[in-house]
């Protein structure tokens, strides 16, 4: 069999939901969905602005990865014509990859922490002179 035909075969072979890689698939789609919602709680307790306008896409991102991941993997196992060829996954698995490329060049490039202020204390500052109200 060749590698195009492995790939965008409409139909490949039966898959059963106690398979291990199944339900490997199964839990990291559903990792995915339970990590959007702790990102948004996270995002909720950070004070940095940045930070939050950064990692804005964050769990809306992680909810679709997750959803579509466990649409595939259901597929796959009902034997779905054309949704569970493995084509599918490498897209997936693709779009990933890239968003996570993306997000980590952009965070590595956009991030940064604004430093407070340091105030000397001078004792003579009182005695020197002010400007006019």
């Amino acid at each position: 069999m060749s590698p195009v035909s492995y790939l965008f075969w409409p139909n490949p072979e039966a898959a059963s939901y106690d398979n291990p890689k199944v339900l490997l698939l199964l839990g990291l789609c559903a990792a995915f969905i339970l990590l959007s919602f702790i990102i948004r709680r996270w995002r909720l307790s950070v004070e940095n602005p940045v930070t939050r306008r950064l990692s804005r896409g964050w769990a809306s991102a992680a909810i679709w990865f997750g959803s579509v991941g466990i649409i595939l993997a259901v597929a796959r196992v009902e034997q779905i014509s054309y949704i569970s060829m493995r084509f599918w996954w490498a897209v997936w698995l693709f779009a990933l990859i890239l968003m996570l490329f993306v997000q980590g060049r952009r965070w590595r490039t956009l991030h940064y922490r604004v430093l407070p202020k340091e105030r000397v204390n001078d004792p003579r500052e009182k005695y020197l002179p002010k400007r006019k109200k």
